[in-house]
This record gives C-alpha cells, structure tokens and sequence, in this order.
C-alpha cells in the first residue's frame, strides 16, 4: 500500500524513479455516504434503460478509450511500471471487451425458456443493484473493465475501490465513461481507505462484491460478504503451472514460457510460476529458458524498446528477493538474475532457479515478479501430480505434440483453466476464474456476466 504517513493520502509513486508522481485523498466517511447514495440511486434509473442503450454506452467507451489510448497508457506506465508497449495493448484489450460485450450482451440477458407442464415458464436475468469492485494495481484499466462490462451491461452499476497507487489512472476512465453518456452515479471511483471497506459491503445499498487481489485479502472480503448475506466473486492469487513434456515444440514452448511469466514484469496472477518439465527435455528447456529470460531488454518502460520494466513497489520487491533468498539457502540452484538492478526504480534481474522443492518459498508460495522455479518430472503423470500439488488452482499450460493426451491430462488438473500449447489469457469470449486458494466465481463472457445477476425464475400457469 502507498498510503501517506498521516494516513488521509494515498500516493502514485513512477517505480522506475522512485518518485511520487501525485497524491490522491482518501474518502471521508461523508463522501463514502454520498457515493452509496448517488450509486443507489442511479442502480434505479440505470436498470430501466434498456439492454440495447446500455450497449450503445459501451460501443461509445470503446471509441472514448481507443481516443485517449496514449494518455493513458503513458499514465498506467508511470503508475505501475509496465512497458508503454504493454500499456497500450491493456487499453485496446479493454476497450475489445466493451464492444465484444456491447455486441452480446443483449442476447446473454435474454429470457431462457425451460420447458415445463403451465403455459410459460422461463429464467431472467436481472440486474443486482451496486456492485463494489475491488481492484489491484497490476492492470489497472483491464481489470476495472473486465468486471465492469458486463456488470453495467446486465443493469448494475459499480463502486469501484481501486488500488491507492493507480488513482490517477481510475480518474481518466471515470472521465471516459462520463464522456460515452454514462449517468451520473452508474460508475464512482471511491479512493476508500481499507478500514471502510468492511462497513461499505455491509451497507444495505451495496448487492454485491467483486474482489481480485490476494487470498489473504479475499479471505477478509469474503467473510465479510457471507455475514451480510451478499455474492462475492474472487480473483484470487495463483501458482500456475507450465508443462513441458518432451514431445512438445521446445522452441515454440520456451518463446511462450517467456512471454508467461514475464509479461508485466511477472506481477500477473495467471503468469507461469512453477515450470514443470519433463526429465528427457528439462536440461535443454532449462539453458535455453534462462538464456532467453536474461536476454530481456530492461530499463524505462516510456521506451518502445524495453520488454521488462521495474516492479510496481518496493515493498514488492522486498518480498519476492526475500523468497528467493529463502529458496536459494534452502538448496536451489540461481540459473540467472537473483539481483536488484542497479540505479533509482524498482528493478528485479529476470531471475530462473532450478533444483527447486515444494517447500521452498519459490514454489509453494506465490512469486509475483520476474523469478521461474524449473521443477523436473519422470513422466506425463509426475508432472499432473506436481501441478497439482498447490494450494493455487488459477490456470495450467500444457505443451504437447499429443492432442489426445494432453485433453486426458486437462481433465485431471485442478484448475479453473487449461491451455494447450498456448499462453494463458483473459479473453473477453471465455469465463476466467480460479479454484481452490485462487478464489471462485467467474468473470468476462455470458458466464462472467450471469454472476452479477438475479437469475429470476418465473411461472406462469
């Protein structure tokens, strides 16, 4: 958290300079109480417009997006650190789901019949009321339309608690969203402390609550969220594996693992964690992996060049090389990186480690940074058993030449997510969601969309 000494601020600090870009003040308890009220009574008004005008708001946010593309891609780099380059596949990638969920979003909330013996019986979904979305830093502008979508698209409107470091960048979607025609009180950006959050699930106004954050955090929400009787969905911490078994393309397997974990410096919950390959190809997959992993152009994320950009804080940093201390006196072997970089901002050397256990910190907990643990498996099966082996259950990547085996091998891994000779994604057209300590519920597609309704039933006879 980069919240100021006095506690009444929070702070946008650039990660690769070290210094504080812009303060931000936290909501009183008086403007927390007029933010509920103006998202209550905007819920009223905002359900009874119609699915086909809410889908025109969202083609308009779209285009609004697309429009400030390089403003605000330059200030989620400056916020958090990601590469410009990244920044601004996050903003088009947002903007894709508005419209994909502008496009579909009528049909998803159409009436489903169920045949039965009266005249008319049929499901509707219906909108729930306010929703408090609770948001990380590490896509700031993905995340909050990933939820908000389709939560304005099913006739909810949002209460958004985002991360103190990314203020700046939820400022700009609330002007975005006001200038596609949103009305006022559908979409309010609360700078809330965390103290207050507990008191604003509570409140009878608010429906329902979406987390993405740490199991830790969504432990708390939860609990929270059952006393009062209201849904919760959780995006939770992950762990995922990627599965290298020796009749994969090893080229095309080592480009991915790659880009699986250190995209966004690492600090993604679906990254590749722990690799887990297979023994006849793990020596190989392994000098070729870390060659590439130290090869990342690193420095200003403003510079088209950079591929590895610093880490959000420093307290992060200060986790994730105190695990990789840990892991290293514990027996593993460093591959590559395992430094600080040198200079001002928050730089983390792309780390791999091999020789690795399941009880070191570097694979039974979760790493969010640039750090790979290479874990060695007998077979195929060692491998599912490995896999499974965590308390995390996001995504796995499975990388094969045998396509019967590999949709076999899907079936028994213990996660939200399988994805075969590929990467990993969030894509607007598939539910993503984790299992386990990786939370539960769902987000993005008709899935994504149903959770944040009142699936109503009703009986005519």
């Amino acid at each position: 958290m980069q919240v100021s000494a006095d506690n009444n601020i929070s702070l946008s600090i650039n990660p690769a300079t070290g210094e504080t870009i812009s303060t931000w003040p936290l909501a009183d308890q008086a403007q927390i109480e007029q933010a509920l009220t103006g998202a209550h009574r905007a819920a009223a008004l905002w359900r009874q417009l119609g699915a086909t005008r809410r889908a025109d708001i969202l083609r308009a946010t779209a285009a609004q997006l697309r429009a400030s593309k390089a403003r605000l891609a330059r200030c989620i780099t400056l916020e958090m650190g990601k590469p410009l380059t990244e920044a601004e596949a996050e903003v088009e990638k947002s903007a894709w789901n508005c419209e994909y969920v502008a496009e579909h979003g009528p049909a998803w909330l159409a009436d489903e019949n169920v045949p039965t013996q009266v005249r008319s019986s049929y499901l509707a979904p219906r909108p729930l009321g306010v929703v408090l979305s609770i948001l990380p830093w590490n896509f700031p502008v993905w995340q909050i339309f990933r939820c908000a979508a389709s939560a304005l698209m099913a006739g909810n409107t949002i209460l958004l608690k985002h991360a103190p470091n990314v203020q700046g960048c939820a400022a700009i979607v609330v002007e975005l969203l006001e200038a596609a025609g949103l009305p006022p009180g559908t979409f309010i950006n609360l700078n809330a402390p965390v103290a207050a959050v507990a008191g604003i699930i509570a409140d009878r106004r608010v429906a329902a609550v979406t987390l993405t954050g740490s199991p830790a955090a969504g432990a708390k929400v939860a609990a929270q969220a059952g006393a009062a009787c209201k849904k919760s969905v959780l995006e939770l911490g992950g762990s995922d594996a990627f599965i290298v078994l020796a009749d994969a393309d090893l080229d095309a397997a080592i480009a991915a693992g790659v880009r699986a974990l250190f995209t966004n410096c690492g600090q993604v919950c679906l990254a590749a964690k722990r690799f887990i390959v297979e023994a006849g190809v793990a020596e190989e997959f392994t000098s070729r992996f870390a060659a590439a992993a130290a090869a990342l152009r690193r420095g200003d994320p403003l510079q088209s060049t950079t591929q590895l950009g610093p880490m959000a804080r420093a307290d992060l940093r200060d986790s994730l090389e105190a695990q990789v201390t840990a892991s290293l006196q514990a027996g593993a072997k460093l591959i590559t990186g395992g430094h600080r970089g040198e200079g001002p901002g928050w730089y983390y050397e792309p780390t791999v480690l091999s020789n690795v256990t399941d009880t070191m910190p570097a694979v039974a907990q979760e790493t969010f940074g640039p750090v790979a643990a290479i874990l060695t498996a007998r077979d195929a099966n060692d491998a599912i058993i490995m896999a499974n082996d965590s308390a995390f259950g996001l995504s796995a990547m499975l990388w094969t030449g045998d396509l019967d085996r590999a949709r076999a091998m899907a079936g028994a891994l213990e996660v939200g997510s399988v994805f075969i000779n590929s990467v990993t994604a969030s894509d607007p057209r598939i539910p993503v969601g984790g299992v386990k300590l990786s939370g539960y519920g769902r987000e993005l597609g008709r899935t994504g969309m149903l959770e944040l309704c009142n699936l109503q039933t009703v009986w005519i006879a």
